[in-house]
């Protein structure tokens, strides 16, 4: 086991040391200066975004996740936060319309920067890693289908997360106040 879990270590390692820094400050750029900010991802992608919409509702900001009830219209000065990993989900694209249409600013995280869905996009940021659309087989990753990248967007979202808590100077104890006590 010892040796799966470093190997699977090592892939994440090189995802994350591939990622273009530059792409995720301005990224961080964007959300800092947003009013409100909306995220969407689908199945396990989805989760990742939920967990990256909690940091930042922790953080301070004004966040939402499209599909709830209590999500605002984003318009100018909003952002839309999306992810992508294959290029491609028509929900993703759909919303990336809408949000662009309407004023907003969009956010797309994916392993294809080529995609329909990273074009539409006014940033983007790609995580060069295996995704459940790419070729299974014995040269890809050790995780299954696209664990490889939806773990790394789990340590990007965390980085990023860190990063905004430095760069804002807030305390781990307001994160803590903003946590919820309904759990």
């Amino acid at each position: 086991m010892k040796t799966f879990y470093q190997q699977a270590l090592r892939e994440l390692a090189v995802v994350l040391e591939n990622i273009d820094g530059n792409s995720v400050l301005q990224g961080l750029e964007l959300i800092r200066q947003a009013r409100r900010i909306s995220l969407y991802g689908v199945g396990r992608e989805g989760l990742q975004i939920k967990g990256f919409a909690m940091r930042l509702y922790h953080l301070g900001f004004n966040v939402s996740v499209v599909g709830d009830m209590t999500t605002p219209p984003l318009g100018q000065g909003d952002l839309l936060i999306v992810s992508a990993g294959p290029g491609w989900f028509s929900t993703v694209d759909a919303l990336l319309i809408t949000a662009s249409q309407a004023g907003a600013a969009t956010l797309c995280l994916t392993a294809q920067p080529a995609g329909a869905c990273a074009q539409k996009a006014d940033r983007v940021i790609t995580l060069q890693a295996q995704t459940m659309a790419d070729k299974q087989g014995a040269d890809r990753s050790v995780l299954p289908l696209g664990s490889l990248y939806e773990g790394a967007l789990y340590l990007l979202f965390e980085s990023m997360i860190a990063l905004l808590q430095q760069k804002l100077a807030i305390s781990s104890a307001v994160m803590f106040a903003n946590h919820t006590n309904l759990e």
